[in-house]
């Protein structure tokens, strides 16, 4: 039986959708994409210096998802920065699972 996912509260606001390296045209890069959960999650860790527990609150989510939804977006960054790929911000609707 599959679990339905819970719903994760999501207030920051995108103003762009693509990030890629200079100079190479989006459509020759690989791209990955950032969920808006995992963007969420990078704002109140990085950017409001929230502790874990405190961002899960705020998400409304358990602290170890919260960690597990951190530690993807970190690696999807890193992996994005030191290999030349465009990072591509889904705008989805976390319901449409």
């Amino acid at each position: 039986m599959v679990r339905p996912r819970k719903q994760r509260l999501i207030a920051c606001e995108v103003n762009a959708t693509y990030f890629k390296p200079q100079g190479i045209p989006l459509r020759e890069l690989e791209e990955i994409a950032l969920e808006m959960d995992e963007i969420e999650a990078i704002r109140l860790a990085d950017l409001d210096e929230l502790y874990q527990a405190d961002a899960a609150l705020r998400m409304g989510v358990s602290r170890p998802t919260f960690g597990n939804i951190l530690a993807s977006a970190h690696k999807k960054i890193a992996k994005a920065l030191l290999e030349g790929k465009a990072l591509r911000i889904s705008s989805g609707s976390l319901d449409d699972d």
